[in-house]
């Protein structure tokens, strides 16, 4: 199995070595044919980590033949970046937060207002005492958040009286860039007690607020909820209002629903910074100026709004409430079903899938692979022989599926090529991941100590225990 390890670097690497240069147009065909891959996402604009070139260039030099050193460069291959998750500027962010403390001390009001004038939310601690148990608490909550949120905290009376505090409390403050009439600029912890995970879920609770911006920095937090993103071209940086334009026409409707007591997260994003995500929904990210809506739950369901965004938000309300109403139909991305699928390994397509691998009356050996994975190409014709040996056999399929093209539905999980699992007959929710060897004689082996049934061998004709 393909096994990558990520460096994100912003290094600059000039003269010709034994470090293979990838581009957007071959990483995926090429990167498969290592066994084991060192991928550096680099920019070489960066003086800072130039330094590194020299020893990335010997350990290729050291390394050939064992472990393959690869860079890409993301200034100018931003998908390749963008589909590993490699966000140059959130290492340099990672490591200046690191650097300092988990909260920062603030002593006057100008301190305070460049703290919170800044484009992520901030927390801050307001307290007379500052040997209070109230202080120690907010600070264990702030060590234990700082990678992902901005922390500070004050003594200063002048700043507690200026914020309406008495004695002690916490604020979130909002990012301005977001201000909107729909929601406050920013909430008070309102517990009369305080300890470290009373602060930390008011923090988590409330920083995101009815809709934040979705971006490299904060994206773990949001996904794995049921969570609504609208992409367009989000960018605060040059286009504020015109980012803030769609911003409030999506808060507008999910306000109305969230009164409802309906139990939906929102959030906008760059579609082309998430355009590998935009692409899993079916969507082209370079379609037009209108937001292109989706929703993805936490058990992993896709829904793609079809209609068209309008401007006054009733097409995203019609969607919303046909969610909620139970009416919208799964997005699956599935290549076609087969029209032909007598072959010894079945064709597994998303929209087959429920047939064929999830047929309780079956035992079911399937793989999920790249087209461009050397190893799953390697694996074809050995795992076609295993197909033509049982071929005869009515209780077991051999199958697989191009996991490139086609959603890949849980519980199985599938993170590197190729990847086999078995799948029994009356415990579908419970496949097991195939570990053995890839020879037909290993599956063969494998499958007498786990098949439902005895084995039916094409070369026998008969029952083999």
């Amino acid at each position: 199995m393909l096994r990558l390890i990520f460096l994100a670097a912003l290094a600059g690497l000039s003269r010709a070595s034994d470090v293979l240069d990838y581009t957007d147009d071959d990483f995926e065909s090429k990167i498969g044919d290592h066994e084991l891959a060192l991928v550096e996402f680099f920019a070489p604009w960066c003086g800072h980590c130039k330094r590194l070139a020299p020893e990335y260039e010997a350990a290729a030099t050291r390394l050939k033949g064992v472990v393959s050193l690869v860079k890409v460069d993301c200034t100018a291959n931003s998908n390749t970046c963008s589909k590993y998750g490699c966000n140059l500027y959130g290492i340099v962010s990672f490591l200046k937060k690191q650097a300092g403390p988990a909260s920062v001390e603030l002593k006057e009001d100008a301190q305070l207002e460049k703290f919170i004038a800044d484009q992520d939310a901030s927390v801050v601690g307001f307290f007379a005492d500052d040997k209070s148990t109230a202080q120690a608490e907010f600070l264990k909550a702030a060590s234990a958040l700082r990678d992902n949120y901005r922390f500070a905290h004050t003594n200063s009376e002048a700043l507690l009286q200026s914020q309406g505090i008495d004695g002690e409390g916490v604020i979130l403050f909002r990012p301005p860039r977001l201000s909107n009439k729909f929601e406050d600029g920013s909430v008070k912890f309102s517990e009369e007690k305080f300890t470290s995970n009373k602060v930390k879920r008011f923090i988590q609770d409330n920083i995101f607020g009815i809709c934040p911006h979705m971006t490299d920095d904060n994206k773990d937090q949001l996904r794995g909820k049921d969570l609504l993103v609208a992409y367009y071209d989000v960018d605060y940086d040059k286009n504020p209002k015109g980012s803030n334009y769609w911003r409030n026409r999506v808060m507008k409707v999910a306000k109305s629903f969230l009164d409802q007591g309906k139990k939906l997260n929102f959030a906008v994003a760059n579609k082309m910074m998430f355009s590998h995500d935009v692409s899993e929904f079916g969507l082209e990210s370079g379609s037009g100026e209108l937001p292109l809506v989706a929703i993805r739950t936490a058990k992993g369901d896709k829904y793609v709004m079809t209609e068209e965004f309008s401007r006054d938000g009733k097409a995203l309300e019609r969607f919303l409430q046909d969610y909620f109403d139970g009416k919208l139909k799964r997005y699956l991305k599935s290549e076609p079903i087969p029209e032909n699928n007598d072959g010894p390994v079945k064709v597994v397509v998303a929209e087959n899938f429920d047939s064929i691998v999830n047929d309780d009356s079956k035992d079911v050996l399937i793989e999920f692979y790249a087209p461009w994975c050397g190893h799953c190409k390697n694996l074809e014709p050995k795992y076609n022989e295993l197909g033509e040996k049982l071929a005869d056999d009515p209780n077991i399929v051999i199958a697989k599926m191009d996991a490139t093209a086609n959603d890949v539905p849980s519980p199985y999980e599938v993170s590197g090529f190729p990847t086999i699992y078995f799948s029994p007959a009356g415990h579908k929710m419970s496949p097991k991941k195939y570990e053995g060897g890839r020879e037909p004689s290993d599956f063969i082996s494998y499958l007498k100590r786990e098949a439902s049934n005895p084995l039916v061998m094409q070369e026998d004709k008969k029952n083999v225990q």
